[in-house]
């Protein structure tokens, strides 16, 4: 699901992160998105750890064609050694065997897949400007930015990019942020969003005049 440089984007595109293997959630999104007729996804990592239902969180974002980057648990689920795991507690045992679960769910060929995806995407726009999609940050996909950092804390992370839109999970906190000309979009989480049975989503829409960015959610069933 990793996507190629492509022509400029006119057509609206539906930005999410975080689905953490919530299809509910996931499937509320992906519905109302198309009700406002928008058929591109783009998503920004951790796509598959958490819930109970990573493989069809998958086979729905296969079907849907998403483009999607590298989340830090989607890294830990292709490439970490489950051997070399070792909980010291109740919780860490429970989130160990949660991701021995994940793992077996969705099988080896899904997590070739995930381990192929890249750690960022640029999409330009028909205005001349440019969205880098990302888990984190664009100086560092591990580290997330979030809407309490200082101008400076961002600008750090961004670092000299020179995409004018920064789409970014990671903090599961919807936010906008305009720094030294450079908006950066907080994408909020779709499966484990802080207030619950709320899943965040953005719409951008690319225009001669200008891009629209509007950020909402949508209840869903948990």
């Amino acid at each position: 699901m990793a996507s190629s440089r492509n022509a400029p984007a006119s057509a609206p595109m539906a930005f999410l992160a975080d689905i953490h293997g919530n299809l509910a959630a996931l499937d509320a999104v992906l519905e109302d998105i198309r009700r406002r007729d928008v058929r591109i996804v783009y998503v920004a990592g951790d796509l598959l750890f958490g819930g109970d239902d990573p493989l069809a969180v998958w086979k729905r974002l296969v079907e849907v064609k998403a483009k999607c980057v590298r989340g830090l648990s989607d890294a830990a689920l292709a490439t970490l050694d489950p051997t070399r795991m070792n909980p010291t507690d109740d919780a860490q045992r429970e989130r160990m065997e949660r991701f021995l679960r994940t793992r077996t769910a969705v099988g080896e060929l899904v997590l070739k897949y995930l381990e192929r995806l890249p750690d960022s995407m640029r999409i330009p726009l028909v205005d001349g400007r440019e969205i880098v999609v990302v888990h984190g940050s664009p100086a560092d996909p591990t580290t997330e930015l979030s809407h309490d950092m200082s101008d400076e804390e961002m600008m750090a992370l961004i670092a000299d990019d020179p995409a004018d839109i920064v789409a970014c999970g990671g903090s599961h906190v919807p936010f906008q942020r305009d720094v030294d000309e450079v908006r950066v979009i907080g994408l909020g989480s779709v499966g484990q969003s802080p207030e619950g049975g709320i899943a965040h989503y953005t719409v951008v829409t690319p225009r001669l005049e200008g891009t629209l960015v509007e950020q909402t959610w949508i209840r869903y069933a948990a």
